[in-house]
């Protein structure tokens, strides 16, 4: 029994022996506390003055005192992160973020490795997390449904946010890429008629399906829609863009003119549309003149439209029409509407007048525009074409010979200055320079052709 005993009381005290070996003392724990500390502020003065290295080592200490601690890993993954050590960075905040899965910090260092790595596959991962703490980064999750083509996923989360927090002009253009897909149309068409129901006086959600309907071809179910928007919003720019046009189809000149002046007196309407209306009308007056006075009001409403001159436009048109007078009466318009400084107008008018044959008008103009424009002779043979038609030869010809020193590398110009003066020579009698300035202007055109 005694053997038994001293073996039994040796192995109890072998065993305390292993337990106090494994015991540390209480002085021990606060000085590795200590150490950890001052590791952890040194890693943090490092990382303020840019010294991420020493940062790092310091934090790799610290990890080896305290290991998987949270905050250690993410200071670890921040410092990684400035060094563009992308892959230690996002492996130190994922270490964080398994620590301490609640902690959202964490999980947008993950999302800032991924941001800048272009791994969007990755970043869709980690932004649904962070979406269970803040539903707006759904926004950044339909961005990177896009950068992957997941369409499908793309245009349903689109269509849930325009409905729970309002719509968005970058949703609306990743939209209208997807739209241009032409598989995903019919997903929309569906939800912007399930929306027209819910939302009867949403009228944003009545254009885009009018617009996808027009792209379609679908023009019947498209008006449809449109008389939709009338009846729900009656005062509605928007029906009026769609409704002008199928009363111009149709004729209506007289409902085609109030429709037109709803849209171009909307602010709501974007330009490039009222663009387009205006010029359909020019079109329409041009066959129904008895809508002239309708287009020359509704030129009235792009006076402050810094964007296109609208008159300068339409006496363009007609200019190309030669139709003289209606050219003349819009450039005259055009210049008046601020286009003073354009030299390219005022040729344009210039030609009309002298195709009219108002020369006194021509020269007027031309000479006022010949002091205003010294180094630009077109507006000296301009003047000089119209004193010579009023029988001023003596001063067609001072204004050519001044004029001529500005013909630069322009054969035909310098044709039309030579037979101009051959014109005012022979007005005054000087045939002998009559003939050498037709001579000029012979030898040139032969060497033009």
């Amino acid at each position: 029994m005694k053997r038994k005993f001293y073996i039994g009381l040796l192995f109890v005290l072998q065993c305390n022996t292993a337990l106090l070996w494994a015991q540390v003392e209480p002085e021990e724990i606060k000085l590795d506390t200590d150490q950890f500390q001052e590791l952890f502020y040194e890693s943090l003065l490092q990382k303020g003055i840019e010294n991420y290295d020493k940062a790092i080592i310091a934090l790799e200490k610290a990890d080896k005192i305290k290991a998987n601690d949270a905050t250690v890993n993410f200071e670890l993954g921040k410092n990684y992160f400035a060094l563009k050590d992308y892959n230690n960075a996002y492996s130190s905040f994922e270490k964080a973020a398994k620590t301490d899965p609640k902690n959202k910090w964490f999980w947008m260092g993950m999302y800032d490795v991924t941001y800048e790595t272009k791994n969007l596959n990755q970043g869709i991962t980690v932004i649904n997390k962070l979406i269970e703490f803040d539903p707006k980064y759904k926004e950044d999750l339909a961005s990177l449904y896009m950068g992957t083509k997941q369409f499908e996923k793309a245009l349903i989360l689109i269509q849930e946010l325009d409905e729970t927090i309002g719509k968005t002009d970058r949703r609306e253009l990743y939209k209208s890429q997807i739209m241009s897909q032409g598989n995903f149309q019919n997903i929309e068409i569906s939800n912007l008629i399930s929306q027209i129901e819910k939302y009867p006086n949403e009228e944003s959600n009545y254009i885009s399906l009018i617009f996808l309907y027009s792209k379609n071809n679908e023009e019947s179910k498209g008006f449809e829609i449109v008389k939709k928007l009338e009846k729900a919003i009656p005062n509605s720019a928007w029906a009026q863009v769609t409704l002008f046009k199928k009363y111009l189809d149709e004729n209506d000149g007289v409902n085609a003119v109030k429709a037109m002046n709803t849209v171009l007196g909307s602010s709501k309407i974007d330009s490039k549309i009222k663009h387009r209306i205006l010029n359909e009308f020019l079109l329409y007056s041009i066959i129904n003149p008895q809508y002239s006075s309708d287009l020359e009001k509704a030129v009235g409403y792009f006076e402050k439209d810094k964007s296109i001159n609208a008159a300068q436009e339409i006496g363009k048109f007609f200019f190309s029409k030669k139709q003289w007078e209606n050219a003349i009466k819009y450039f005259e318009k055009a210049l008046n509407n601020g286009s003073d400084e354009s030299i390219e107008t005022n040729l344009f008018l210039l030609q009309a007048l002298t195709e009219t044959k108002q020369f006194d008008s021509l020269a007027k103009r031309a000479t006022v525009l010949m002091e205003s424009f010294p180094t630009q002779p077109q507006f000296y043979y301009y003047a000089a074409l119209a004193n010579n038609q009023l029988l001023e030869f003596k001063k067609a010809k001072d204004i050519l010979e001044m004029g001529i020193d500005y013909v630069v590398e322009d054969k035909e110009l310098e044709i039309n200055f030579n037979i101009q003066l051959g014109e005012a020579f022979n007005g005054l009698g000087d045939f002998k320079k009559k003939d050498l300035y037709f001579s000029k202007a012979n030898q040139l055109l032969k060497e033009k052709k």
